[in-house]
């Protein structure tokens, strides 16, 4: 065999282990460009899906603020209203209680004058009626003065009633020496004036009853109307209390979320940087590769053509 036979061969065998490194390389190049491709995708996708995500939360970050503070600022509106009506009912139940003792007071004592008065007309009825060697002079000078006691006492509820005239001669008596003298000619009048003040009292008493009554009812109206005003404020108040925390707690939420968000975001976007350059580099790397194996084929092919050459075998054979 010619020595250049054995050239030959050996660089037919490199030949092949180039085409064989080269298909290599190219598998392995293969698989890193897909494996780049797909992470490339996959966290563009995720940094994409991220910084929509950010501006949604940051929505609703902005949103749970605003309905937080507008909430706050309503609960305080009703809580000054709560404040309001409570202070309200407070005045009118002081005020009733205030009327209530001054009815309790002057009904007793109209019902004590009438009273009196009655006991009064009934001690001068018989003063009248069978002299007043019968009765005991100072039980009648006692009803007497319980009469203009009374007149005077209630002067002003028997302004228009009683006379100026009347209520003199009802002062007058028992001021004479005989009273029995005196008293008899205008004992009709008298009874007349009594019964007057008798009627006015219970007059004023059925007015101040009336009156009782219309402020019982105007306090129990007022009372009530108050009662459902605090009670549908302080449902409005717990339920705004309520819907704020809800509002806090998505907003809190959601700015956590934004947090965890940013920081993932960020080591998405350094991933890709990274993985963008480590690619860039193994393409860089294989076509660098590709074009020194293609320059070695080459060369070893033109190697193997120049030996396999009849004038090169002759030239060896020497």
């Amino acid at each position: 065999r010619y020595p250049v036979s054995k050239v030959v061969t050996l660089l037919r065998d490199m030949q092949k282990q180039l085409e064989k490194e080269a298909e290599a390389d190219e598998e392995v190049y293969d698989q890193m460009m897909c494996w780049c491709k797909t992470n490339d995708k996959e966290k563009t996708q995720a940094v994409s899906d991220a910084q929509a995500r950010i501006a949604q939360l940051t929505t609703t970050v902005e949103t749970t603020a605003a309905d937080s503070a507008r909430l706050d600022q309503e609960i305080k509106d009703h809580e000054d209203d709560l404040t309001k009506s409570k202070s309200s009912l407070d005045t009118a139940t002081a005020l009733r209680e205030k009327q209530v003792a001054e009815f309790s007071e002057e009904e007793k004592d109209m019902l004590q004058s009438i009273k009196a008065l009655d006991a009064a007309i009934v001690v001068l009825s018989k003063h009248h009626r069978e002299g007043a060697a019968l009765l005991d002079r100072g039980v009648v000078a006692s009803a007497m003065a319980t009469v203009k006691y009374q007149m005077q006492r209630h002067s002003s509820i028997l302004f228009g009633a009683v006379t100026p005239k009347q209520r003199r001669m009802v002062l007058a008596l028992g001021q004479q020496p005989s009273f029995r003298q005196t008293y008899q000619p205008g004992s009709g009048e008298i009874f007349g004036i009594l019964r007057q003040m008798k009627e006015t009292f219970e007059t004023n008493l059925g007015e101040t009853q009336k009156d009782e009554a219309f402020n019982r009812k105007s306090y129990e109206e007022l009372k009530a109307a108050k009662q459902a005003e605090i009670t549908a404020t302080q449902e409005a108040i717990d339920k705004k209390k309520n819907r704020k925390a809800e509002a806090d707690e998505t907003g809190a939420q959601a700015k956590q979320e934004m947090d965890d968000l940013r920081t993932s975001l960020g080591n998405d976007g350094q991933f890709l940087l990274d993985l963008k350059e480590r690619c860039a580099n193994t393409e860089s790397e294989y076509n660098t590769r590709v074009a020194m194996r293609n320059d070695e084929v080459q060369a070893v092919a033109e190697a193997i053509k120049i030996l396999n050459d009849d004038e090169a075998r002759d030239m060896f054979s020497k």
